[in-house]
């Protein structure tokens, strides 16, 4: 099934056809300026009836423009009835609680079970179409084994629109977190830590950038001459043992980076109890802790890691929301067996 979009090009166009089109096509269409150089790539566009391919064409104010469009395909990502935590549902977006041990994205290694099968089963016809295929707009990810909320788009208007939110960083994201030792900004060491600075109120800010590291592919690493921008903030919630051998904080994100808050956690020498990929095994003191919680500890068995707030402005009504999730029962077991700092 095809359908043919028209409209004009307004005064004072922009130098460059795909920015014109992109800024004068139709808001209710919710065609990205990706999707339309596509489009354009395939022939699908004509100005005053002549096809147009060229994104850089210069085009007049006045040009009739229109645009074919085919309706969204059916995705190649096969449903599955996998249970959902869904937090928030509408008709252009879904907020769900991530369990762990849930894959966001199929991928080589993870054909099947993910989130998007899951969620390709649970909207069904409610998909009105992503980039022209009948899918979820992913906008952000988060780690197989962290747990929390994630927001996906139904449509490709939500998903403009939350993606540009998470592009300039405007989203709100709020994680748990269970790490070895307690950052503070009395300790000289972790002063001493490049990217490391303190900010009122002992808030942690590491700032650096991340890439990928040299010798392990799976890995991200800090850097401070290449890689892409990373900013964490971490503040102190809570402390364990006699004295305080681990620390329950709080992070949140000024950017979002696979593997951010682990990568940077590590860095300054307070890695995530549970992470296996970035340190976080460490043997813990019987006699400052106890031999419950030191066992309680060792037999956790993913990065002690939760998105438990997420907060946006809806990409369609405008509206400032939030939602948030308490840490899953796995999480919140490993705490209570935790002895507080008196």
């Amino acid at each position: 099934m095809m359908r043919v979009v028209t409209f004009e090009i307004g005064p004072n166009p922009p130098p460059r056809l795909d920015k014109a089109l992109a800024r004068d096509v139709p808001e209710a269409e919710a065609l990205s300026r990706s999707r339309l150089g596509k489009l354009l790539e395939a022939g699908a566009i004509t100005l005053d009836g002549v096809v147009a391919r060229d994104p850089r064409f210069k085009v007049a104010a006045g040009a009739c423009v229109a645009v074919t469009i085919e309706e969204a395909a059916e995705s190649h990502i096969g449903p599955e009835d996998i249970p959902l935590d869904v937090v928030h549902e509408d008709a252009d977006l879904i907020v769900v609680n991530k369990p762990a041990g849930m894959v966001v994205h199929p991928a080589p290694g993870t054909p099947s079970g993910t989130l998007v099968n899951a969620l390709i089963h649970h909207c069904g016809a409610d998909l009105s179409g992503v980039g022209g295929m009948k899918r979820p707009g992913i906008v952000h990810r988060i780690d197989k084994e962290t747990t929390g909320l994630l927001v996906v788009a139904k449509s490709d208007a939500a998903h403009r629109g939350l993606a540009a939110q998470f592009a300039d960083h405007s989203v709100k994201r709020r994680y748990m977190a269970l790490c070895y030792g307690v950052p503070d900004s009395n300790d000289p060491r972790v002063r001493g830590v490049r990217g490391v600075s303190f900010e009122p109120g002992n808030i942690l800010k590491v700032q650096s950038f991340l890439g990928r590291h040299r010798t392990d592919r799976q890995r991200q690493a800090v850097s401070f001459d290449s890689g892409r921008h990373a900013v964490t903030r971490v503040r102190v919630v809570e402390r364990f043992g006699q004295p305080a051998v681990l620390a329950l904080v709080e992070c949140w994100l000024e950017t979002g980076r696979t593997h951010q808050i682990r990568v940077h956690m590590a860095h300054v020498g307070h890695s995530l109890v549970g992470d296996p990929v970035y340190g976080g095994r460490r043997k813990l003191s019987e006699k400052l802790l106890g031999q419950a919680p030191v066992a309680a500890v060792a037999g956790f068995a993913r990065q002690a890691l939760h998105a438990a707030s997420l907060g946006f402005q809806h990409p369609l009504t405008g509206e400032e929301i939030e939602f948030t999730a308490e840490l899953p029962p796995d999480f919140a077991a490993l705490i209570t067996k935790l002895p507080r700092l008196d």
